[in-house]
């Protein structure tokens, strides 16, 4: 079914500069909604947290500025004489239980647990000295108490726990359990389990790493906590699996309950194979019943109860197959392109070059829209599409259609511009996409 209005464009937020006067602390580099959707955070390559948050007064979903704060700083390990940067690589939020917001954020090593929190600032208003401007009481009867009014109130930021030195490698995914007492971190060779109140320990639960590293033929690339049952978790490797792990089979989940995997094609494999089958990234639907995954160049749907082939695969750019050398000598092909699936459970969202993304009906094929996050939506620079009429940021008036797969010109396509990081309202058909320094909110 296509909806009523169609996707559209709605809010943009950072700086207006051209790509090459961004500053690289400012490039985003995660994006989640809470699980409410009232509230936002972006992360980006500077360390810094910002928070937006839902705003009441106006029609439709608008966001406005809540909170900005550093979350890490740039550090250096003596040992290893290694620079640990202070990129954001993600950020989880956990369940409120009252009236302050809590989330996870991590970098290549350290990942914290902040409280986010209305505060009301108070000074003195009465002394009896008044800072030197008047003589001291003369008796006890004249002796004025000190009184705290309340002046400004203002959102802090608190860092309430701290969980360090658990990976030698670089961390790439943090998930909350559904238990809202234990969270998941994964690096390149291991993944830890954490209690949300100890930060001093954590118990490995997955380690591929061999004992001889010339042996090491895969990575972890991204993991996540099945939504419903605290006991599954699964993770993706470089060599184009997912694997659904169950902790109440052993203590260390080595040997895995399910594989996912799509058997390559002897007939079309190549120099590149390898790189472009590698998992990027990997999402339960909200129910749990399905897995999306992402590769460099397909989207697939897994049912959780059928390990033999996916329900769907989708190309996410065909039109890049003949380009996979010039993407391999300019870095492109190691991108790393994140994926969404809707609260509903029924589309799927990911990213491309030249601030291209796509929207999937996963229940039929052909009903698919693809749009751009593009800076001329701040100049309201209108857009002639091929029937006449004219919209912002590429997309048609009625927001049906969107950008055609068959039109893309891969020679002319910005490769520096990226859809790399996006995230989905759980309740609504809201999207978050990041594109370089700014955040754009499109909606259905």
């Amino acid at each position: 079914m296509e909806s009523e209005h169609g996707w559209k464009f709605t809010q943009c937020f950072g700086d207006k500069a051209d790509l090459e006067d961004v500053t690289e602390a400012d490039i985003i580099s995660t994006v989640e909604f809470d699980h409410t959707g009232d509230y936002l955070a972006t992360g980006d390559k500077g360390g810094r947290v910002v928070l937006f948050e839902r705003s009441d007064n106006k029609q439709g979903c608008e966001y406005k500025f809540y909170t900005e704060f550093q979350s890490h700083e740039p550090e250096f390990d003596y040992l290893k004489s290694l620079e640990i940067e202070e990129k954001i690589n993600r950020i989880k939020w956990l369940r409120p239980n009252n009236n302050s917001l809590y989330m996870l954020t991590t970098n290549d090593k350290t990942i914290k647990l902040w409280k986010v929190c209305e505060k009301t600032l108070k000074q003195v208003s009465e002394n009896n000295l008044l800072d030197g401007d008047r003589a001291p009481p003369a008796d006890i009867s004249s002796l004025r108490l000190p009184k705290l009014v309340p002046c400004e109130n203002i959102v802090a930021a608190i860092p309430r726990k701290i969980y360090a030195n658990a990976h030698a490698y670089h961390i790439n995914s943090i998930s909350v359990n559904s238990d809202a007492e234990t969270y998941l971190s994964a690096d390149d060779l291991r993944i830890n389990l954490w209690n949300l109140g100890i930060n001093n320990q954590s118990f490995n639960i997955v380690d591929i790493k061999p004992a001889n590293m010339e042996d090491l033929t895969e990575v972890i690339t991204a993991a996540e906590f099945h939504p419903e049952s605290c006991n599954y978790f699964m993770y993706s490797s470089s060599k184009g699996t997912v694997k659904l792990c169950d902790m109440r089979e052993a203590a260390l989940c080595d040997q895995h309950a399910k594989q996912f995997e799509e058997p390559e094609d002897p007939a079309s494999k190549n120099f590149f194979s390898e790189i472009i089958s590698s998992v990027s990234d990997v999402r339960f639907s909200s129910d749990g019943r399905y897995i999306l995954s992402r590769d460099y160049l397909t989207l697939r749907l897994w049912d959780i109860n059928m390990e033999r082939e996916p329900v769907r695969t989708i190309s996410v750019h065909d039109y890049l197959k003949p380009k996979l050398c010039d993407l391999y000598e300019n870095d492109c092909i190691f991108d790393k392109f994140e994926c969404n699936i809707s609260g509903d459970g029924k589309q799927a969202m990911t990213g491309s070059y030249n601030n291209y993304f796509s929207i999937y009906n996963l229940a039929e094929e052909g009903n698919d829209v693809m749009l751009q996050a593009d800076k001329n939506a701040f100049r309201a620079k209108r857009v002639q599409g091929p029937n006449g009429s004219k919209s912002k940021v590429g997309i048609p008036r009625n927001g049906r259609g969107g950008l055609r797969k068959e039109d893309i010109d891969p020679e002319n396509i910005d490769y520096n511009r990226k859809i790399l990081h996006s995230s989905w309202h759980p309740r609504e058909n809201t999207l978050a996409v990041a594109a370089t320094n700014n955040l754009f909110i499109f909606t259905d």
